[in-house]
């Protein structure tokens, strides 16, 4: 039993060692023009799903989905996330398309996690993929009027469209 016990040790010490040799020797390559492998896909994005799942408070959106906080959510969004995460005439970034893994483009696929959890990641942003955390520059109803604004993303009203409509002509 000792022997066995010893083994296991030794072939766990052994996988420490190789994943740390091969990491430390530069083996891994982080190119972001390179496409992720399949294991890193389905393991980074299930880590951060699951994270998020585990980290997230379970907190309702206080700000109500009125036509002013849309509003106010689609100025804040054109600011701060539309370079990355696109805009209706544009709905694939050209930013956003050079990120790896690949930036969620919000017109071309409306976000389908719930408010919390969005609002999670607006505040702590996601290490390693380019994602900011947004608590220390903007308010927390800031965050929560985003969060408002990607849940209406499909159906806006007049006023948030014509911040985009402002935003698709070129200025001159």
């Amino acid at each position: 039993m000792r022997n066995f016990l010893l083994g296991i040790i030794f072939t766990l010490l052994v996988l420490v060692v190789g994943i740390y040799w091969v990491a430390k020797t530069g083996r891994v390559s982080f190119e972001a023009d390179q496409p992720p492998s399949s294991f890193e896909r389905k393991f980074a994005m299930g880590a951060v799903d699951a994270a998020t799942d585990r980290h997230a408070p379970d907190t309702k959106n206080p700000v109500p989905a009125s036509d002013e906080n849309i509003l106010g959510g689609a100025r804040l969004y054109l600011d701060n996330c539309a370079g990355c995460h696109g805009i209706p005439s544009n709905p694939e970034s050209q930013l956003g398309r050079s990120f790896n893994p690949p930036v969620p483009q919000f017109f071309k696929d409306a976000p389908d996690m719930p408010e919390n959890q969005n609002f999670y990641i607006i505040e702590h942003g996601i290490r390693w993929t380019g994602m900011p955390a947004w608590d220390k520059t903007l308010s927390n109803n800031q965050m929560w009027q985003i969060v408002t604004f990607m849940s209406n993303i499909e159906k806006l009203p007049p006023g948030a469209k014509k911040v985009f409509g402002r935003a698709a002509s070129p200025s001159r």
